[in-house]
């Protein structure tokens, strides 16, 4: 393979829904091959969101999920809106399904989900929030819990706290110094 090849000989789009399409490309890998067909789901950019309230725990949220048709942990989290800024989505995303404040965004880096499948973009961020304050409310659908680095960490290990997104972004913000990776380092599974 070289610079010039592959080369996509054919694009289909066919639009599932709102937040998604299937993509079909046709992929020609050396001059005369036989062409490849390979599918990928294009959907809106999603951001995923750590935060930390001034006591050290961590925001995540418990939601019904009908892909997995069961209930999830997992950070606070949403799609990009279209012409929306990733930042802009943060901090809406994150007031909407954990009703804390933001006293400031950083961004972490922009990834892609999953090079095989996904054809959107991960924008990771770390969230510094105001304390927590009574009568705080969420998005309906969204429980919002708070745990300790060792908590979570015990969750990861245990198997309910799956998504690998999540688990990344995570480890962005303590490779960023935000977050104290030796506080998950720590915990032993409760299994």
């Amino acid at each position: 393979m070289t610079d010039d090849w592959p080369k996509i000989k054919a694009r289909r789009t066919t639009r599932v829904s709102p937040w998604m399409s299937i993509v079909e490309r046709a992929v020609e890998f050396t001059p005369g091959a036989e062409l490849q067909v390979y599918h990928a789901v294009d959907q809106q950019d999603y951001v995923a969101i750590v935060a930390t309230l001034p006591d050290g725990r961590i925001p995540i949220v418990r939601q019904y999920r009908p892909a997995l048709e069961t209930f999830t942990l997992e950070l606070p989290a949403g799609l990009v809106d279209p012409g929306e800024d990733a930042a802009a989505c943060c901090r809406r995303e994150f007031v909407e399904e954990t009703g804390l404040g933001v006293r400031a965004v950083h961004a972490l880096g922009t990834y892609t989900p999953c090079t095989a499948r996904l054809a959107n973009r991960l924008h990771t961020f770390f969230v510094e929030t105001d304390p927590l304050a009574e009568g705080q409310r969420t998005e309906p659908g969204i429980e919002l819990k708070l745990v300790r680095p060792a908590q979570l960490a015990q969750m990861i290990l245990a198997g309910e706290f799956v998504l690998q997104l999540h688990i990344g972004a995570l480890l962005l913000a303590g490779l960023h110094g935000f977050i104290d990776l030796d506080a998950f380092r720590n915990a032993r599974p409760n299994l």
